[in-house]
């Protein structure tokens, strides 16, 4: 494992997050993150491997040994929130499941039923402060309670700002999620388009996060260089 890119908020490594040489990502406070679902993931509307952006595969993801790894070392008392699918096993010790609304209708999915596929899951694990039924955000930043369903619309595979990767992320809905975080430095071991590096740094906390293949950690690093110009006004 090697740094790959670094500023005030975002620390970036290149490498495995579970290799005898994994810098200690776990030492963070909360952890977000995109793992392989263990499902062997190739896009229904790119089978002929024409759009980059939806037809690359996702490294180590014939199975779920490396969420199940990463999730050993992070341990199961602290707060987590972890993506996942309904179409593989829920990691150990879930608390609650979170439904990401794409907002696409119909979406994609088996092509042969009359609903498509548009949601998507988020793990809830691990030991969280608690929160009063109904509670408002308070002057210390506490974060209310809210719906177990989250509305923001999925990056469509032509979007111009969709990045170079398979299942990039929305950065709005990454902020939803880490609002309702416990303070302190989050981590993303599988950092894949950098969405969840993005969207800490635009709320001013830090992150640390892991990549295995290098053609992503460049998007990430462009990615959060970008957030630096924007965050002082260099660029629109």
């Amino acid at each position: 494992m090697s740094l790959y890119y670094q500023d005030d908020f975002v620390t970036l490594y290149h490498g495995s997050c579970v290799g005898d040489d994994a810098e200690p990502w776990w030492m963070a406070d909360v952890l977000v993150t995109d793992p392989p679902y263990g499902m062997g993931y190739e896009s229904n509307i790119n089978r002929n491997k024409k759009n980059l952006k939806v037809g690359r595969p996702v490294a180590g993801d014939h199975n779920l040994d490396a969420r199940n790894a990463a999730l050993a070392i992070w341990g199961s008392t602290r707060p987590a929130l972890v993506f996942g699918t309904w179409r593989a096993e829920k990691p150990v010790g879930t608390k609650l499941t979170l439904t990401w609304d794409k907002g696409v209708s119909p979406g994609m999915g088996d092509l042969t039923l009359p609903w498509g596929l548009s949601t998507e899951e988020v793990y809830v694990m691990g030991t969280w402060p608690a929160i009063k039924p109904g509670g408002r955000a308070s002057l210390g930043g506490k974060p209310s309670r809210g719906p177990s369903v989250l509305r923001v619309d999925t990056l469509n595979s032509a979007a111009k700002n969709r990045p170079d990767h398979p299942t990039p992320k929305p950065v709005p809905l990454m902020e939803m999620l880490i609002a309702k975080c416990p303070p302190g430095t989050v981590a993303d071991p599988f950092a894949g388009s950098g969405a969840t590096l993005v969207a800490a740094k635009a709320q001013g906390r830090k992150v640390i996060g892991v990549e295995l293949e290098e053609r992503y950690c460049e998007i990430i690093a462009k990615r959060c260089a970008q957030e630096v110009l924007d965050l002082f006004g260099e660029s629109a």
